[in-house]
């Protein structure tokens, strides 16, 4: 037997019960992956809410997690027994002591990497390096907006933007975390009751933005559109404050021809070379030292309904594991 949160209805964090369950067993293309540390992220509320529907109930709930491979099955060629791996691209199941999972959706953790720092930095930096490499490949000289800029994500993107050479505008919701996201490479951070975006257009000498990136949702929806230059780009990637509305297209059209995406992880590591390519980018900008992933808050496994109230309640920053 082993230990795991599971959900046998979705709700609020008094849904998610410490439980006993059976030590799985790998089937052919799995591996057995004793956890060490597990990444919390708000996809992980998505699922305990079923704003995004687990596909059965019970559930144990989880995108990410880093730990040490126990067993593995037939087949297997990307692990071996005793490698230290982490994971970030699903499917859930992570807030366990141990679970199976496919092989090839493991990446090898580099030996400087701890495991909380492994299960704190593959979702979260894997998004940022799909943002602003592939779905927008920023480049020098550019200004961009990155919403939440004081989360896990966003401290992230604020290090390796500032590194490609971007000048970054952050937005946050407290004095506090605008130091925060200043001291992690925003240039200018903002809260959200500002006007963003005349701050924007005095930034800019009215020139606006090319890019927004925007994990927050329904509350900063609109302001994003206003904030982008005439052919700029809509990065929509997260929900924290709610689902978006497909707007009528027609406001893309009035507010200067704006392009919209909503892209995920699972889309741009969906192929192993592009996992293993996501993977390798954050690795190398971790081991220079432009970007530190900063665990700022750890929580015990079996306290995850905690860390999810500590979460929803924004009383969070970077990044959390929890450890089993």
């Amino acid at each position: 037997m082993t230990h795991a949160i599971r959900i046998h209805e979705t709700g609020g964090p008094e849904k998610m019960v410490w439980e006993d369950i059976p030590l799985p067993s790998p089937k052919p293309g799995e591996a057995l992956v004793r956890h060490k540390a597990v990444g919390l992220n708000f996809i992980d509320v998505y699922f305990r809410t079923g704003l995004y529907k687990a596909p059965s109930l019970p559930a144990i709930i989880g995108m990410e997690g880093a730990g040490i491979v126990e067993a593995i099955g037939d087949g297997v060629t990307e692990v071996a027994v005793g490698d230290r791996v982490a994971y970030a691209t699903g499917p859930i199941g992570a807030y366990a002591e141990a679970r199976c999972i496919k092989a090839d959706r493991l990446v090898k953790l580099p030996d400087a990497i701890s495991f909380e720092h492994g299960a704190a930095m593959m979702l979260q930096g894997m998004t940022a390096a799909f943002l602003v490499k592939k779905c927008y490949p920023v480049q020098a000289g550019q200004t961009v907006l990155v919403h939440a800029a004081a989360g896990g994500v966003g401290l992230i993107m604020c290090q390796w933007l500032k590194h490609l050479g971007a000048t970054v505008i952050g937005v946050v919701s407290t004095e506090e975390k605008a130091a925060l996201a200043r001291a992690h490479g925003a240039a200018h951070a903002l809260l959200t009751k500002d006007d963003v975006p005349a701050r924007v257009k005095d930034i800019t000498g009215g020139a606006m933005l090319p890019v927004v990136f925007d994990s927050v949702g329904r509350d900063s929806f609109n302001v994003s559109l206003d904030c982008l230059a005439p052919f700029g780009m809509m990065v929509s990637y997260g929900n924290a404050s709610g689902p978006v509305a497909i707007p009528d297209l027609g406001i893309l059209a009035a507010k200067g021809s704006l392009y919209v995406t909503r892209p995920t992880l699972a889309t741009y590591t969906a192929r192993r070379e592009d996992l293993m390519d996501r993977a390798n980018d954050l690795f190398a900008v971790a081991a220079s030292g432009a970007v530190q992933i900063r665990v700022n808050q750890t929580f015990a496994l079996r306290d995850a309904a905690e860390a999810h109230r500590a979460l929803e309640a924004r009383q969070t920053t970077g990044s959390t594991v929890l450890l089993p």
